[in-house]
């Protein structure tokens, strides 16, 4: 075979290559094609939408696009950001209530779930069946009816007071009572707290924690969530190979460390999973609010996600609504990035490489192939 012969049929064999891939190509976007149209038009558009209203004049009358709206740049966000008055107020209360609804509902559903899942995932549980079921039931309910039956439990003659009257307390106003907790009853603090604001907010009312109508809010939240992250990490450790682990048993190790140099960074991608749609959830909760409080009492169970809201279809500011709203979705993606930053793969320590070495041994000589990957997944960590 001479080289132009050897030279055409390799030129053949790259066009057929190549119109095999464009072939491919094309159906791959005829496949996808109605799911991107589906997300342009009910996605894509009424975002780009939103963010020209949350810089633009727009009354809420007519089209957004019409010729009579005109662009004002960031003066919406200045309003609830740096211009004062009512707006930055309303908006500082609600982000110092959505902060703290954060920061106390994101770990506690997310140990709670995973303290239930390690429960039902025990061999020796009977009616393993039942109490997962039981445990999730919450997270099928209905959000409305859940907080209806929240407002009648924690009432002030509800069920909740009358279990605390039984160890001779007075159980408080739950929903009608503006106080922060860990102000601890004191109406005032120390002038450098109650002289400096933020965002329209002091520092003392900043620090004074989330309102006891606010906190009840949040138990609400942490029992009806908790059972979907309890599956996510079901899920995860029913995944999990135990060869690490029996090499960590072999070499001494309590169940205490087991869990906290074995299991727990094993479950690292579905912790990233459960705090990530925790954050995203507890930043825009607003059915329970809308349902239950209207961000009463005095305002301190507002939360961003209802001021949108309001500002938007009460008040009759688009623009301030939707700036909101963007401000809300950065908020989300800088608590994503943080937690992120905070649960990257760390070295492995020596100890728990030694663990790994000993799982690859015996799955060498006969052991799982699950062993082989675990022990090669904290060897890539380690490198």
């Amino acid at each position: 075979m001479t080289a132009a012969t050897t030279t055409k049929a390799a030129s053949a064999r790259r066009r057929k290559h190549s119109a095999v891939n464009r072939g491919q190509a094309l159906s791959g976007w005829l496949f996808t094609a109605p799911v991107l149209i589906i997300l342009g038009l009910f996605l894509l558009i009424p975002v780009l939408m939103a963010a020209w209203v949350s810089v633009s004049d727009w009354t809420g009358r007519g089209s957004p696009l019409s010729p009579s709206v005109h662009f004002i740049g960031a003066q919406n966000y200045g309003q609830v950001l740096w211009a004062g008055g009512l707006s930055e107020s309303d908006f500082g209360t609600a982000l110092k209530n959505n902060f703290w609804y954060v920061i106390l509902v994101v770990p506690i559903q997310t140990v709670v779930a995973l303290a239930l899942a390690l429960a039902v995932n025990r061999r020796l549980l009977r009616g393993r069946g039942f109490f997962r079921t039981a445990y999730y039931f919450p997270s099928v309910t209905s959000s409305v009816a859940i907080t209806v039956l929240w407002l009648f439990l924690f009432s002030s003659t509800g069920a909740v007071n009358a279990v605390i009257a039984w160890f001779g307390a007075k159980g408080p106003n739950w929903f009608n009572d503006p106080g922060g907790i860990f102000h601890f009853g004191a109406t005032n603090g120390p002038s450098l707290l109650t002289s400096n604001t933020t965002l329209g907010v002091t520092w003392w009312d900043w620090l004074g924690g989330p309102s006891v109508a606010m906190t009840a809010f949040i138990m609400l939240a942490i029992f009806t969530t908790g059972g979907t992250f309890m599956l996510l990490f079901l899920a995860a450790l029913q995944n999990l190979s135990g060869d690490v682990e029996e090499a960590a048993m072999m070499d001494g190790a309590n169940s205490a460390e087991r869990f906290f140099r074995v299991t727990l960074p094993q479950l690292r991608p579905t912790l990233f999973t459960v705090i990530t749609l925790g954050l995203i959830g507890c930043w825009q909760v607003f059915d329970q609010i809308y349902t239950g409080t209207h961000g009463n009492p005095s305002k301190t169970t507002l939360t961003p996600a209802y001021l949108s809201y309001t500002a938007a279809f009460n008040n009759q500011q688009w623009g301030q609504g939707a700036a909101i709203a963007f401000i809300l979705f950065v908020i989300i993606i800088i608590f994503t990035l943080i937690q992120r930053w905070v649960l990257s793969e760390k070295k492995v320590s020596r100890r728990r490489m030694g663990w790994i070495r000993r799982a690859e041994q015996r799955a060498d000589a006969g052991g799982t192939a699950a062993a082989i990957a675990v022990a090669t997944t904290y060897g890539e960590q380690n490198s």
